[in-house]
């Protein structure tokens, strides 16, 4: 598996490893991270171990990519990845989160924009996909600056606490310009 260097500030991405247990949990712990981990909390050694593990077994399977996106002090300061890779038709999903230490200094987009790249020619996928909230304008911006391109969007598609939420779908494919 390859390491890739992301910002001039020396952030790598690197996939997640069995040891990353703890700042697993420490990622987690704040509770709007819990629509991350797709409703199921990540609260315990037992259930981060399970969250790294599902994480590899994508990896191993082919269907997905993540990394474990690590500042200079070797600090864990987000995730990104591509999942749902579908072989048929060359495409992929890209998500990406960051710990509340790392918001707001350019972490997620240069991570998303490298993986991205990654996955448009080592993977060889030609179509990426992301989508956000509509009330999140962080990760319009995080999909902007990693070169994602507006392609509309997805009315009441997701349903937290009872609320529904629109999503704005963003899209790179592997001929738009870098």
């Amino acid at each position: 598996m390859r390491e890739l260097l992301t910002t001039p500030a020396g952030y790598r991405l690197r996939p997640w490893a069995v040891t990353d247990v703890d700042a697993v949990l420490e990622a987690f712990a704040p509770p709007e991270m819990l629509r991350q981990s797709g409703g199921t909390p990540i609260d315990s050694p037992g259930a981060a171990g399970a969250w790294l593990r599902a994480r590899r077994a994508a990896w191993d399977s082919g269907s997905g990519y993540s990394w474990a996106v690590v500042d200079p002090a070797g600090a864990v300061a987000g995730n990104v990845a591509v999942s749902s890779v579908d072989r048929r038709h060359d495409t992929g999903w890209v998500s990406y989160w960051t710990t509340h230490a790392a918001r707001g200094r350019g972490v997620a987009g240069a991570a998303t924009r490298a993986v991205a790249d990654w996955a448009l020619t080592d993977l060889g996928l030609f179509r990426l996909e992301l989508g956000h909230r509509v009330d999140n304008p962080a990760s319009c911006r995080v999909a902007r600056r990693a070169g994602f391109a507006v392609e509309g969007l997805e009315r009441a598609k997701l349903r937290y606490d009872g609320t529904r939420h629109d999503v704005e779908l963003h899209a790179r494919l592997a001929i738009d310009p870098a």
